[in-house]
C-alpha cells in the first residue's frame, strides 16, 4: 500500500525524478509479488513435498511388514567404533541381539535396537521388517510427512521472499547509484559559478 501511495505521490510532482518514478515501481513490483507469489510459491512446495512424501509413506507402508521380536541378550559392544552421536542414540535404543519371524515364516536372528531403555532376554517388543525378513525401521507416519511438507514449503516462502526483497535492494542500490552520479555531474557543472551571479567577477 505504502508503495502505491508512493507511486501516486510521485505520477504529479514537479520535483519527480526518473530514478523517484522507478524506485516506486520496483517497491510496487515487489509488494505484489511479496503477496502473491511468495505464497503460491509456498504453496507450490508444499503440496509437492506433500504428494511425494505420502507416495513414499504408502510404498514403506507396503514394503514393511510389522511383527514382534524377543530378545535374546545384549549386544556386545564393539569398542572404538562409537562415536559420541552412536553413543547417545544407543542410551536411549539399547542395541540387542533379538530373534524375530520373517514374512516367508522362517525365524531370524540379528542385532537391533529396542523402544525399551532396558531391555532384557525374553522381553518382547515391536519390529519391523523388509519382505525378505530383514529388519527396517518403522515407515514413516502420514503426519510425519504432512508436517515435513509444511517445512518445506514455508522454507521455498521465506527464501521467495528473501529473493524478491534482495532483488529490490540491489535495483534501489543501483538507482541511487545513478541518482548520485548525476547529481555530481550537475554540481560539476554548476559547482564552478556557485554564489557568484551578479558579483561581476
Amino acid at each position: 500500500m505504502r508503495a502505491a501511495i508512493g507511486l501516486w505521490r510521485w505520477r504529479h510532482n514537479p520535483l519527480r525524478r526518473t530514478t523517484d518514478l522507478a524506485e516506486a515501481w520496483v517497491a510496487l513490483t515487489a509488494a505484489v509479488l511479496l503477496c502473491l507469489a511468495v505464497p503460491l510459491a509456498g504453496f507450490a512446495a508444499g503440496v509437492s513435498a506433500n504428494t511425494s512424501l505420502q507416495r513414499s509413506v504408502r510404498m514403506q507402508q507396503q514394503e514393511r511388514v510389522p511383527t514382534v521380536a524377543r530378545v535374546v541378550r545384549t549386544a556386545d559392544e564393539a569398542v572404538g567404533e562409537r562415536t559420541a552421536e552412536l553413543a547417545g542414540e544407543q542410551r536411549l535404543r539399547p542395541a540387542v541381539v533379538a530373534d524375530w519371524t520373517a514374512p516367508d515364516g522362517s525365524r531370524r536372528t540379528g542385532t537391533v535396537t529396542t523402544a525399551r531403555e532396558h531391555a532384557h532376554p525374553g522381553d518382547m517388543f515391536p519390529l519391523y521388517t523388509d519382505r525378505s525378513g530383514r529388519a527396517v525401521t518403522p515407515p514413516m507416519a502420514a503426519g510425519t510427512a504432512r508436517a515435513h511438507a509444511l517445512i518445506a514449503g514455508l522454507t521455498v516462502a521465506l527464501l521467495t521472499g528473501f529473493l524478491v526483497e534482495t532483488a529490490r535492494r540491489l535495483v534501489v542500490h543501483r538507482l541511487m547509484q545513478r541518482r548520485y552520479a548525476r547529481l555530481d555531474r550537475a554540481w560539476a557543472q554548476a559547482g564552478p559559478d556557485w554564489g557568484r551571479t551578479g558579483t561581476g567577477s
